[in-house]
């Protein structure tokens, strides 16, 4: 059984970065298709970014192209969203899921099977 929990949460001013993590447990990050939703007060899920088990192939919203970078470390069994520039609109809960190999698309929610219990991310004006 997967079991994926986030941390680096928190509070920060605009402009300002933070690096979440995803620490995967029962099966090597390597094997998983990963990525991050976020939902914001009041809306609906949506993706963030996600990268698959090769490591290679990186997917990004466009809301956060050129400011996040979705990464891993092999080693670490962990996943992690590095944000800069943030802006107050990325305020929300933040969300890593697994896929194992579904066929469906990255972006969507569909083919991720196992979520973390997700970490708030704040940003301030």
């Amino acid at each position: 059984q997967v079991q994926l929990a986030e941390s680096g949460g928190g509070l920060v001013q605009a402009g300002g970065s933070l690096r979440l993590s995803c620490a995967v447990s029962g099966r090597t990050v390597s094997s998983l298709h990963m990525g991050w939703f976020r939902q914001a007060l009041g809306k609906e899920r949506e993706f963030v970014a996600a990268i698959r088990w090769n490591g290679v192939n990186t997917y990004y919203a466009d809301s956060v192209k050129g400011r996040f970078t979705i990464s891993r470390d092999n080693a670490k069994n962990t996943v992690y969203l590095q944000m800069n520039s943030l802006k107050p609109e990325d305020t929300a809960v933040y969300y890593c899921a697994s896929d194992p190999g579904s066929a469906y698309r990255l972006e969507v929610e569909e083919g991720y099977n196992n979520w973390g219990q997700g970490t708030q991310v704040t940003v301030s004006s």
